[in-house]
C-alpha cells in the first residue's frame, strides 16, 4: 500500500513533457528588417497565441530560425516615380528666350529610368553623323564585311572633327536617306526621317528618337555588334577640343562621349544647336542624354541653352533613381 502511494507521488512530481511542447509551438517570432528596396516583414505564425519582438537579423535568417516553417516572398509595388514630371519640373529653371525651343530626353543607365521633355521635330544638323556611322556599321555587319580604310578615315574625321565632306561621302555610301531610314527602322527609331537628297543635316528627328539611337550605341540590347559599338564610342570620346561642349556640361569632369550639331538656317538666320551622348554624373550614375534646340539668334546662345537643359535633365534623376518596388516576406507553418 505504501509502495503504491509513493508511486503515485512520484508520478505527480515528475514534470509532464506533453504539457511543455504546446507552449513551444505557440511561440510567434516577428522580425522586422530593413532592405535597400523597402521593408521586409517576416512572421512565424503558430496555431494559437503569439509573442512578438523587433530585431535586426535579416529576413532569411529569421525565417530559417522558425524550423519547419516555409517563407514566401511577394513583391509589394510602391508608387512609381513620374520621371517625366520630375524632368518637366527641372526644366522650369531653363528659360528659352525669343524663338528658342528645346527638347530633352534622358536615360539613367544605372536604374533604367527615362524621361522626355518636349516632342517637337528638330533638324539634326551634325548629330546625324552618329546615325550615319551606325547605319554604315549595320550595313557592313549584314554584308559580313569590315569597314574599308577609306570608310574608317571618313568616320574618324566625320565624328571627331565634324567634317562635312566626310559625312557627305558616307551619306552616299549608305544610300542617302533611304539607307538611313531603313537602318533606323531596325534600330527602333520612329520619328526620324532622312534629309532630302544631299541635305543630311536637315534630317528630322525628336529627342526621344535620339535617345533610342544612343541606346543602340551604348546599350546592352543593340542591333550593333559589341565591336561596332566600341568603335563609335571611341570616336565620340575623342571630339576635338573646340567641340567639347553640350551634354558634357552635365558630366563629372571628362567622363563623357558626345556628338554636337549646329546649323544656321538660311531661311531665318536662326540657329539649330544640338548635343547627344553619354555622361557620368557627379552622383556616379551613367546617363544617355539628348538635347535638341532651335531658334537661337547665335550659336553661343544655343550652346548656353542646351547645356542648361542637359544639367537640368541629369539633375532631375540625381535623387530619384532608386528602385520602385519592395519585397514583403511572410512565413507560415
Amino acid at each position: 500500500m505504501e509502495s503504491s502511494r509513493a508511486a503515485r507521488r512520484n508520478h505527480r512530481a515528475r514534470p509532464s513533457r506533453r504539457r511543455r511542447l504546446p507552449y513551444i509551438a505557440l511561440a510567434t517570432v516577428a522580425v522586422v528588417g530593413a532592405t535597400a528596396a523597402g521593408t521586409v516583414y517576416v512572421k512565424a505564425h503558430a496555431h494559437s497565441g503569439a509573442v512578438s519582438s523587433s530585431a535586426a537579423p535579416s529576413a532569411s535568417a529569421s525565417a530559417s530560425a522558425s524550423g519547419s516553417q516555409e517563407a514566401t516572398v511577394e513583391p509589394v509595388t510602391q508608387p512609381t516615380v513620374d520621371h517625366d514630371a520630375l524632368l518637366a519640373k527641372a526644366m522650369a529653371s531653363v528659360t528659352p528666350t525669343g524663338d528658342q525651343k528645346v527638347s530633352v530626353a534622358v536615360l539613367d543607365l544605372t536604374s533604367g529610368a527615362s524621361a522626355t521633355y518636349g516632342s517637337a521635330d528638330f533638324d539634326t544638323a551634325s548629330i546625324v553623323k552618329v546615325d550615319i556611322l551606325a547605319t554604315l556599321l549595320l550595313q557592313a555587319q549584314d554584308a559580313g564585311r569590315q569597314l574599308t580604310a577609306t570608310e574608317k578615315s571618313y568616320a574618324t574625321t566625320m565624328i571627331q572633327n565634324s567634317d562635312n565632306d566626310s559625312a557627305t561621302a558616307l551619306w552616299n555610301i549608305i544610300g542617302t536617306a533611304d539607307g538611313l531610314d531603313a537602318a533606323n527602322k531596325t534600330f527602333g527609331l520612329t520619328g526620324t526621317t532622312g534629309g532630302a537628297g544631299p541635305l543630311w543635316g536637315l534630317t528630322q528627328t525628336t529627342a526621344a528618337d535620339q535617345l533610342t539611337l544612343l541606346q543602340q550605341v551604348f546599350g546592352d540590347d543593340s542591333k550593333l555588334s559589341a565591336a561596332s559599338q566600341s568603335y563609335i564610342q571611341g570616336l565620340m570620346k575623342e571630339i576635338e577640343a573646340d567641340q567639347q561642349w553640350g551634354v558634357s556640361a552635365a558630366a563629372d569632369g571628362s567622363k563623357w562621349a558626345l556628338k554636337n550639331g549646329w546649323l544656321a538656317r538660311s531661311t531665318t538666320g536662326l540657329w539649330d544647336v544640338n548635343s547627344i551622348g553619354r555622361v557620368t554624373g557627379t552622383d556616379g550614375d551613367a546617363y544617355l542624354v539628348a538635347v535638341l534646340s532651335k531658334g537661337s539668334t547665335t550659336q553661343t546662345k544655343g550652346i548656353t541653352l542646351i547645356e542648361a537643359a542637359a544639367k537640368a535633365g541629369v539633375a532631375a534623376f540625381g535623387e530619384n533613381s532608386g528602385s520602385s518596388t519592395a519585397a514583403s516576406a511572410s512565413a507560415t507553418d
